[in-house]
Protein backbone atom coordinates (compact mmCIF):
# COMPACT_ATOMS: atom_id res chain seq x y z
CA UNK A 1 0.00 0.00 0.00
CA UNK A 2 2.53 2.31 0.69
CA UNK A 3 4.41 2.40 -2.72
CA UNK A 4 1.32 2.46 -4.29
CA UNK A 5 0.61 5.71 -2.44
CA UNK A 6 3.55 7.12 -3.51
CA UNK A 7 2.77 5.84 -6.90
CA UNK A 8 -0.30 7.83 -7.23
CA UNK A 9 1.09 11.02 -5.56
CA UNK A 10 3.36 10.71 -9.08
CA UNK A 11 6.03 10.51 -6.18
CA UNK A 12 8.32 7.69 -7.71
CA UNK A 13 11.71 8.38 -8.47
CA UNK A 14 12.05 12.07 -7.37
CA UNK A 15 13.94 13.47 -3.92
CA UNK A 16 10.03 14.21 -2.47
CA UNK A 17 10.01 10.25 -2.45
CA UNK A 18 12.41 10.21 0.48
CA UNK A 19 11.53 13.79 1.88
CA UNK A 20 8.15 13.69 2.49
CA UNK A 21 7.11 10.35 3.82
CA UNK A 22 9.52 11.19 7.36
CA UNK A 23 8.81 15.12 7.51
CA UNK A 24 6.63 14.76 10.24
CA UNK A 25 6.88 11.75 13.06
CA UNK A 26 3.99 11.31 15.37
CA UNK A 27 6.17 10.27 17.87
CA UNK A 28 8.26 13.40 18.04
CA UNK A 29 4.76 15.69 17.72
CA UNK A 30 3.98 13.98 21.13
CA UNK A 31 7.41 14.76 22.62
CA UNK A 32 7.20 18.42 21.64
CA UNK A 33 3.58 19.08 23.28
CA UNK A 34 4.44 17.14 26.36
CA UNK A 35 7.54 18.98 26.50
CA UNK A 36 6.08 22.36 25.46
CA UNK A 37 2.46 21.47 28.35
CA UNK A 38 5.32 20.70 31.27
CA UNK A 39 7.21 23.54 30.86
CA UNK A 40 5.91 26.74 29.76
CA UNK A 41 2.84 27.67 32.29
CA UNK A 42 -0.38 29.43 31.61
CA UNK A 43 -0.08 32.38 33.46
CA UNK A 44 2.50 33.17 30.84
CA UNK A 45 0.13 32.69 28.23
CA UNK A 46 -2.45 35.07 30.50
CA UNK A 47 0.08 37.55 30.97
CA UNK A 48 0.83 37.52 27.39
CA UNK A 49 -2.95 37.64 26.48
CA UNK A 50 -3.12 40.37 28.58
CA UNK A 51 -0.83 42.58 27.23
CA UNK A 52 -2.91 42.09 23.98
CA UNK A 53 -0.92 39.13 22.53
CA UNK A 54 -2.81 36.57 20.06
CA UNK A 55 -1.87 32.96 19.73
CA UNK A 56 0.42 33.12 16.38
CA UNK A 57 2.19 35.94 18.05
CA UNK A 58 2.64 33.69 21.65
CA UNK A 59 3.70 30.60 19.99
CA UNK A 60 6.09 32.46 17.86
CA UNK A 61 7.75 34.84 20.76
CA UNK A 62 7.43 32.94 23.48
CA UNK A 63 6.94 29.38 23.55
CA UNK A 64 9.78 28.84 20.69
CA UNK A 65 12.59 30.32 22.06
CA UNK A 66 11.96 29.19 25.13
CA UNK A 67 11.49 25.17 23.20
CA UNK A 68 15.06 25.23 22.08
CA UNK A 69 15.69 21.85 23.57
CA UNK A 70 13.28 19.87 22.16
CA UNK A 71 13.47 21.27 18.90
CA UNK A 72 17.14 20.05 18.52
CA UNK A 73 16.80 17.23 19.98
CA UNK A 74 13.67 16.48 17.73
CA UNK A 75 16.09 17.84 14.20
CA UNK A 76 18.88 15.55 15.59
CA UNK A 77 16.68 12.35 15.54
CA UNK A 78 15.29 13.41 12.37
CA UNK A 79 17.95 14.22 10.70
CA UNK A 80 19.37 10.80 11.67
CA UNK A 81 16.71 9.51 10.48
CA UNK A 82 16.58 11.02 7.10
CA UNK A 83 20.30 10.17 7.10
CA UNK A 84 20.29 6.21 7.71
CA UNK A 85 16.75 5.62 6.31
CA UNK A 86 17.81 3.42 2.34
CA UNK A 87 14.97 1.36 2.23
CA UNK A 88 12.75 4.09 0.78
CA UNK A 89 15.28 5.22 -1.85
CA UNK A 90 15.16 0.95 -2.28
CA UNK A 91 11.24 1.17 -3.26
CA UNK A 92 10.84 4.31 -4.82
CA UNK A 93 13.92 5.50 -6.65
CA UNK A 94 15.45 4.29 -9.81
CA UNK A 95 17.52 7.21 -11.32
CA UNK A 96 20.91 6.74 -9.98
CA UNK A 97 21.72 10.62 -9.10
CA UNK A 98 19.26 10.81 -6.77
CA UNK A 99 20.57 8.16 -4.44
CA UNK A 100 21.64 8.68 -1.24
CA UNK A 101 24.84 8.59 0.05
CA UNK A 102 23.01 4.96 2.44
CA UNK A 103 22.63 3.41 -1.02
CA UNK A 104 26.25 4.07 -2.88
CA UNK A 105 27.52 3.08 0.45
CA UNK A 106 25.52 -0.13 0.35
CA UNK A 107 26.67 -0.79 -3.43
CA UNK A 108 30.63 -0.17 -2.57
CA UNK A 109 30.16 -2.60 -0.15
CA UNK A 110 28.07 -5.52 -2.32
CA UNK A 111 30.88 -4.77 -5.29
CA UNK A 112 33.33 -5.43 -2.92
CA UNK A 113 32.68 -8.85 -2.53
CA UNK A 114 34.37 -11.55 -4.11
CA UNK A 115 33.31 -15.46 -4.46
CA UNK A 116 36.04 -17.11 -2.70
CA UNK A 117 35.87 -20.17 -5.15
CA UNK A 118 37.06 -18.17 -7.81
CA UNK A 119 40.73 -17.14 -6.05
CA UNK A 120 43.18 -20.14 -6.45
CA UNK A 121 45.88 -18.44 -4.40
CA UNK A 122 45.44 -17.81 -0.67
CA UNK A 123 47.52 -14.84 -0.48
CA UNK A 124 45.83 -12.86 -2.73
CA UNK A 125 42.59 -14.20 -1.24
CA UNK A 126 44.10 -13.28 2.19
CA UNK A 127 44.69 -9.62 0.87
CA UNK A 128 41.75 -9.61 -0.51
CA UNK A 129 39.83 -10.24 2.46
CA UNK A 130 42.11 -7.07 4.35
CA UNK A 131 41.19 -4.30 1.38
CA UNK A 132 37.57 -5.48 2.01
CA UNK A 133 37.65 -5.18 5.80
CA UNK A 134 39.66 -2.07 5.44
CA UNK A 135 37.05 -0.29 3.09
CA UNK A 136 33.95 -2.17 5.20
CA UNK A 137 35.67 0.01 8.48
CA UNK A 138 36.19 3.50 6.09
CA UNK A 139 32.58 3.42 4.71
CA UNK A 140 31.19 3.35 8.38
CA UNK A 141 33.04 6.59 9.27
CA UNK A 142 32.28 8.12 6.09
CA UNK A 143 28.75 7.49 7.07
CA UNK A 144 28.90 8.96 10.52
CA UNK A 145 31.28 11.64 10.52
CA UNK A 146 28.51 14.09 8.84
CA UNK A 147 26.50 12.85 12.10
CA UNK A 148 29.20 13.14 14.66
CA UNK A 149 30.36 16.70 13.03
CA UNK A 150 26.54 17.78 14.10
CA UNK A 151 26.43 16.23 17.38
CA UNK A 152 28.92 18.73 19.48
CA UNK A 153 26.70 21.85 18.38
CA UNK A 154 23.44 20.62 19.45
CA UNK A 155 24.59 18.61 22.77
CA UNK A 156 24.27 21.12 25.32
CA UNK A 157 20.24 20.84 24.51
CA UNK A 158 20.47 17.34 23.80
CA UNK A 159 20.65 16.12 27.41
CA UNK A 160 17.63 18.61 28.47
CA UNK A 161 15.39 17.93 25.77
CA UNK A 162 15.80 13.68 26.22
CA UNK A 163 14.72 13.78 29.59
CA UNK A 164 11.24 15.09 28.93
CA UNK A 165 8.88 12.87 29.27
CA UNK A 166 10.90 10.26 31.80
CA UNK A 167 9.51 9.59 34.74
CA UNK A 168 10.59 11.98 38.25
CA UNK A 169 11.44 10.48 41.25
Amino acid sequence: PYYILMKDLSLLNTMWSMVLPGALSVYNMIVARTFIQSTIPNELYEAAAIDGCNDFRFFFSIVLPLSKAIIAVIALFSAVGHWNAYFNALMFLNDRSLYPLQIILREILIMNQVDATMIMDPELQEANAQVAAVLKYSLIVVATLPILCVYPFIQKYFVKGVMIGSLKG
